[in-house]
């Protein structure tokens, strides 16, 4: 086993949300929300977005896609998946906090196995339902698109 230690995001943060994104719908909602260190999935992100959507400036957002790009593709090119990117609200700051994190699995034989048989809907369920484990490539595409539909842009004086 491989062990990688990064630097706290939070450390010296004031932190009042977090939440662990995936891109995917599927069992990613958190329905106890209170107190503060609750950690919010997906589905809280986007129920809380109707209300307060989390802007972006464009240059942070180019920044922030090319890095989960960057990131992604790597991942993806030693055959792992199941990341998150965890974000952090610091208010105090008016910032955002967030990095990939996660106990990164690669998609081995028994991950493929388990991809294939969840899509068969042989053990029931429903059948060509998007399965929960998916390819690091399927990973990778869906977790790329959904962090760049998460973060809005707001046009500053440069944008036309």
């Amino acid at each position: 086993m491989d062990l990688v230690v990064m630097e706290n995001l939070f450390f010296r943060r004031s932190i009042s949300r977090v939440y662990d994104l995936k891109g995917s719908a599927r069992s990613r909602y958190n329905p106890d929300t209170s107190g503060r260190n609750k950690v919010l999935l997906d589905m809280n992100l986007l129920e809380t977005l109707r209300t307060e959507p989390i802007f972006l400036g464009s240059k942070a957002k180019r920044i922030l896609e090319r890095a989960i790009w960057n990131d992604t593709s790597f991942l993806a090119s030693i055959v792992v998946m199941d990341y998150s990117l965890l974000v952090g609200v610091d208010e105090e700051h008016k910032e955002l906090v967030l990095g990939i994190i996660d106990f990164m699995r690669q998609y081995t034989w028994d991950k493929h196995l388990e991809t294939w048989v969840k899509a068969s809907g042989i053990l029931g369920g429903p059948k060509n339902a998007s399965p929960t484990v998916i390819s690091p490539k399927q990973y990778k595409k869906r977790f790329q698109k959904a962090m760049t539909t998460y973060f809005l842009t707001v046009p500053d004086q440069w944008t036309l």
